[in-house]
């Protein structure tokens, strides 16, 4: 992985997405980002009620406060320093506190889709992440940005990374999947190509 190689790198990337991913979530959940969500003001018989990644953060969270990017900027790839800075982020990041309240909710939540469980049917578990290329091109996004979503039917068609609606039940479960610690899980009712 790029963070055992080059802890300096991951560090500044790991910091700058605990620091822009809530900005990128506001506009996102604002609707001008993609793939993102803002309540439609015409109603709906979908019984998933929509929401956007904004939702899943708590408003009082704010991970910038828990960490000193001061001693970042000095620091050489080859510094023990940078590894130990990068096991502090990982642990903000990973313990990300959740929204209590979306537990046994009923929702619908675009993201991209990075595979965990699949077969030649297809991808019976998952990754949801905000933005194209998280856990698998830069570090993980913090836990309450990652939901794990499980299929009891493989879902064909869907590989890595493409843009999907997923529609279920969401918990408030914390799992270590090795891609990335999710603070969510949502048990899969439906999944349709994301669609604006």
């Amino acid at each position: 992985m790029t963070h055992a190689r080059r802890p300096v790198a991951a560090l500044a990337i790991a910091l700058a997405a605990a620091v822009t991913v809530p900005a990128a979530m506001a506009a996102t959940a604002a609707g001008t980002g993609t793939p993102g969500s803002a309540a439609s003001g015409a109603a709906s018989a979908d019984p998933f009620r929509d929401i956007g990644w904004l939702a899943l953060v708590p408003k009082d969270w704010k991970p910038q406060e828990q960490l000193d990017r001061t001693k970042a900027q000095s620091l050489n790839d080859g510094d023990a320093l940078a590894q130990e800075m990068m096991r502090e982020l990982r642990k903000v990041l990973d313990s990300a506190p959740t929204v209590p309240s979306l537990d046994g909710q009923s929702v619908k939540l675009p993201g991209f889709v990075v595979p965990l469980e699949q077969t030649a049917q297809g991808i019976s578990e998952f990754l949801l992440v905000p933005y194209h290329g998280a856990c698998i091109h830069t570090p993980p996004p913090p836990a309450n940005q990652i939901v794990l979503v499980r299929s009891a039917q493989p879902l064909k068609g869907v590989q890595a990374m493409s843009a999907v609606w997923v529609r279920g039940v969401m918990r408030v479960r914390r799992h270590d999947s090795g891609m990335g610690v999710s603070g969510y899980e949502l048990n899969l009712s439906s999944a349709q190509p994301y669609r604006p």
